[in-house]
């Protein structure tokens, strides 16, 4: 019995020594199978312990139990187990053994393991440990399955599985890194491949490792929701400067951009239509991706999972902390902002659109053939509106602003010899926003809101004579109107698109060429207010008639409009 009990202590003290050389030929095996994996593609949908990769690898197999750094001698175990069982005590042997391997299954478990040190050796010298205990479990039961059973041997596996994953599970929660997590996952990994190989129940392992993933996800979520966070809040809003043709190929090396020139054809330095925020969002999405992909490296049966969670997080990250975070920035006053934001809301529907074919090219389930959806999609397209809305909100209201200065003199006693300075002002504005501040946006949306601006511009000047203040409008009052409607009319044509825009005045200019009319009967006959008036509002037409006033006698060029007038009374 002495060498037995000088043997059980030599094997206690072995153990973890066992477990690293196991741990260590795991390893080489990993490094073999992705070398031929390199070699042959076809290989790559073999793992670690399938069939084909022990095949390939039975030539440089390694007996851990019996080599160059360690060999385990059972002869004092097998001599015991000879000596009792000719004594007819057996079973009595094989109890006393028993009883002495739980004990030291017992006393291979620690307390606690500390994994807050960004250092995994504690976790990995537990894991050495226990797989050197199991290992000699299995070759025991193999060697004398009359002294230990598959279910002793298995009873102790999920013991010391159970404890290792409690002890573990604790000592995570006070983990903040999710590197440190991928190093845990890769010591755990490394655990279940070696063991794995040696015929034991590893689904409890891969339950723990579905439960370290989704910490890890929520680590690795939390802390690109701040660099997103912080890529929103610092952006300067501005077209991107790019100074040098190297400088732009970084940028569009990581962003999703759809070129519209060769990159040789481009002067430098030069400007991206979008700002900062994008490319360094879109250097975050990508390397979101790639530390979700590094989980499932070397050992994960629930890639499922890891499509699953990526999406979902992905979703959130894009919705909640880039799109949200844009959405409240279009409170801002500026105009130029606005616009900003509105570009990058449209490449970022385009980079969703991008992510959306990733996704599904990288997807580790079976299912790749179906189709996936980011809310974010969505939700940038939708909210392209809302900046778009934001847009025609302050262009409006600069042209009420302008409008709002206008001071005709409604009785004015002689005409004007220019337009009036607010109508200056106004064409001015929509020039000015059209050729820089609205220069990046796409051609289709520019013409919507010069569409909208126009639309608005007509109906607030056309407001002004129908003002209630307004009693009274003489033939001078509405020359001083027609020049500015005129000065409007011809700035408009100037424009790209220009008979389409100046569908816009029409209700403004007819409803002039009413007020200026020698005969308003017209308006009153349906026929010929179709064609002539056709524009003019049915209610305001009769309105501004009522207003107009016939000015005093003039030899002047304008006293023949004193007649026209006068036919009202």
């Amino acid at each position: 019995m002495t060498d037995l009990n000088t043997w059980l202590f030599r094997i206690r003290e072995t153990s973890q020594f066992l477990g690293e050389v196991a741990f260590y030929h795991t390893e080489l095996r990993r490094s073999r199978q992705r070398k031929r994996v390199e070699d042959d593609q076809f290989l790559s949908s073999f793992k670690l312990n399938s069939s084909i990769e022990l095949v390939c690898d039975e030539i440089e197999e390694v007996d851990v139990l019996n080599n160059d750094e360690l060999q385990v001698d059972f002869t004092p175990l097998f001599e015991a187990l000879h000596i009792h069982d000719a004594l007819g005590q057996s079973q009595e042997f094989r109890s006393q053994y028993a009883t002495t391997r739980r004990q030291q299954k017992d006393l291979l478990l620690p307390n606690s393991v500390d994994l807050a040190a960004d250092d995994e050796t504690s976790l990995s010298s537990l894991l050495e440990g226990i797989a050197g205990f199991a290992i000699i479990e299995k070759a025991t039961m193999r060697r004398a399955p009359y002294l230990r059973s598959a279910m002793d041997v298995e009873e102790l596996w999920e013991s010391m599985c159970s404890a290792a994953i409690n002890l573990t599970s604790k000592a995570i929660n006070d983990i903040s890194n999710a590197e440190v997590l991928l190093k845990i996952k890769g010591v755990v990994a490394l655990f279940i491949q070696t063991m794995e190989g040696w015929g034991y129940s590893i689904s409890t392992l891969n339950d723990f490792l579905l439960a370290l993933f989704d910490k890890y996800a929520e680590l690795l979520k939390r802390r690109f929701s701040e660099d997103f966070q912080e890529i929103v809040s610092t952006d300067d809003y501005m077209p991107m400067a790019i100074n040098s043709k190297e400088e732009y190929e970084k940028v569009i090396n990581v962003s999703w951009y759809a070129q519209d020139q060769l990159t040789e054809e481009l002067k430098f330095p030069s400007v991206l239509p979008f700002s900062q925020m994008y490319p360094l969002c879109c250097i975050d999405i990508r390397n979101f991706l790639n530390q979700f992909y590094f989980f499932s490296d070397d050992h994960f049966e629930h890639s499922d999972a890891i499509d699953d969670t990526l999406k979902r997080s992905l979703d959130e990250l894009l919705t909640e902390k880039v799109c949200k975070s844009l959405v409240e920035r279009l409170s801002s006053q500026y105009l130029g902002q606005i616009v900003q934001i509105l570009i990058n809301l449209e490449h970022f529907e385009m980079a969703c659109r991008e992510l959306e074919h990733l996704l599904v090219r990288a997807r580790s389930s079976i299912s790749t053939s179906d189709p996936l959806r980011l809310n974010a999609t969505e939700e940038f397209r939708l909210h392209k509106k809302t900046a778009e809305k934001r847009i025609f909100e302050l262009v409006n209201s600069k042209i009420d602003d302008l409008v709002d200065t206008a001071e005709y003199d409604w009785l004015s006693t002689s005409t004007m010899s220019e337009p009036s300075n607010y109508m200056q002002t106004l064409t001015r504005y929509l020039s000015n926003i059209m050729n820089s501040t609205l220069l990046g946006l796409p051609r289709e949306i520019k013409e919507l809101i010069y569409f909208d601006a126009l639309s608005h511009a007509a109906n607030k000047i056309l407001a002004l004579p129908l003002s209630p203040d307004v009693k009274h409008i003489n033939a001078f009052g509405v020359a001083a109107l027609a020049q500015d409607v005129q000065y409007l009319t011809e700035f408009v044509s100037s424009l790209e698109n220009g008979p389409m825009l100046k569908e816009n005045l029409d209700e403004l200019q007819q409803t002039i060429n009413l007020m200026q009319s020698d005969n308003f009967d017209e308006f009153f006959d349906i026929s010929t207010r179709n064609k002539k008036y056709g524009r003019v509002d049915a209610m305001n037409g009769p309105l501004l008639l009522e207003k107009l006033t016939p000015v005093a006698q003039t030899t002047g060029p304008l006293s023949n409009l004193s007649s026209r007038f006068a036919m009202m009374k």
